[in-house]
């Protein structure tokens, strides 16, 4: 029987984490299917636009390689970045920019990408496609925790994560990175487990 290959278990460093203390890790480059956006995703249409034309686009990539006799694959969850122009406030969404986000397996390319996109729009409407792009992406150097709950309480849990940084010498280098282990659209709030990582420099010391 074929084995699905599963890259949260071979990436298990980057898509675990302990929701009692924070961690450091260093995260590779990956591929990407990426999508673009601005504003609160509670009541943005193109969040919700996006997010199911990056699970349509990764699921048709996964069946298409497994048809290809490329072996089959778990898609990854989705993942998010999210900033401002100015300061990042957590609690001012309609100010925020983001960039929703699934990883590839390494043998998927852009030509894979490309073909994967228009079989998806043969097959269904979906208003996002048009936004989406595939393109590596890497992180680095970086703390992240396990936030367990509504994305609402996630402040002191992020606010945990920023202490760790400054009490281990470094300061936040990037954007506020949350990977989404459990289905946002059918898990109860509660329940909801994230990842929240932030990508880490270390604070040159005077002398």
């Amino acid at each position: 029987m074929e084995m699905k290959r599963d890259l949260k278990k071979e990436l298990k460093e980057m898509y675990s984490a302990s929701a009692k203390k924070c961690a450091f890790v260093t995260a590779p480059e990956m591929n990407f299917i990426m999508a673009d956006g601005r504003g609160d995703p509670n009541n943005n249409p193109s969040f919700q636009e996006a997010v199911e034309a990056l699970f349509a686009v990764s699921y048709t990539i996964k069946f298409a390689v497994k048809k290809a006799g490329g072996g089959d694959f778990a898609v990854m969850p989705l993942e998010g970045l999210w900033w401002s122009d100015g300061p990042f406030d957590m609690k001012n969404r309609g100010n925020w920019l983001w960039t929703a986000m699934i990883m590839q397996p390494p043998h998927v390319t852009s030509q894979t990408f490309n073909a994967a996109l228009k079989t998806a729009a043969a097959k269904k409407d979906l208003p996002g496609l048009v936004r989406l792009r595939f393109e590596p992406f890497t992180e680095g150097y970086a703390a992240q925790i396990l936030h367990t709950g509504s994305f609402s309480t996630e402040p002191p849990t992020v606010r945990a994560l920023d202490g760790f940084i400054a009490e281990n010498g470094c300061e936040q280098s990037g954007k506020h990175h949350e990977i989404y282990l459990t289905d946002m659209r059918r898990t109860a709030p509660e329940k909801l487990k994230t990842i929240i990582r932030h990508p880490v420099t270390l604070v040159k010391r005077q002398t």
